[in-house]
């Protein structure tokens, strides 16, 4: 597979650093972080030294897509770098404790993220009300699925729910009435925004 056959955007988002691959012995090794499974094919990236530099920088800078709403009520897309998504420790436990210490998705006790419920590249707000615990591999793999379309149809979230608590799987649809109500906002970094035709 070549760089160009993905959409760069992708990368540090639902394309994220799970471990490494060493070669030596005439072998290939592919190390895992812990807590991670090799549950998906294995790919190769063939790239050149182009390729490599615009990899690496998407890794480190993550520029991303937004729709947000113009001066002149049109929508417009946008990007932005995920440096300018830090999302205060406050905030971060103040959700953390709210929901138990658990991720929301699958109970498990952490290693715990938070999750934007409506998604950071749809504008969403880095509060309480839009930030969900999940644990790393939820947060993964939901990546910028819609919150409905996650909760209501994604196998990953119905098999791994069956965990949680009655109680839980309910907040978590309703949440979905919420929605609407969550103001989405115009995320800019410090170089102002590009408009993307």
């Amino acid at each position: 597979m070549r760089l160009d056959e993905l959409d760069i955007t992708d990368i540090g988002g639902s394309i994220q650093i799970v471990g490494c691959v060493y070669q030596g012995e005439g072998k290939t090794f592919l190390c895992l972080f812990p807590g991670e499974l090799n549950d998906m094919p294995v790919e190769e990236l063939e790239m050149d030294l182009e390729d490599w530099q615009k990899f690496l920088r998407q890794t480190d800078l993550r520029e991303v897509r937004v729709l947000a709403e113009a001066g002149d009520a049109e929508t417009t897309k946008i990007i932005l770098r995920k440096s300018s998504r830090q999302i205060s420790t406050q905030v971060s436990w103040a959700v953390f404790e709210r929901d138990d210490f658990r991720c929301r998705y699958c109970g498990r006790r952490g290693p715990l993220t938070v999750d934007h419920v409506i998604t950071w590249e749809d504008g969403g707000p880095s509060t309480t009300e839009n930030l969900i615990s999940s644990c790393r591999k939820c947060n993964r793999v939901r990546s910028n699925t819609p919150y409905d379309e996650w909760i209501l149809r994604h196998k990953y979230y119905k098999q791994m729910s069956r965990e949680l608590e009655p109680d839980v799987r309910e907040e978590n649809i309703r949440i979905i009435g919420t929605l609407d109500a969550i103001p989405r906002m115009l995320h800019q970094h410090s170089r102002g925004t590009r408009k993307k035709n």
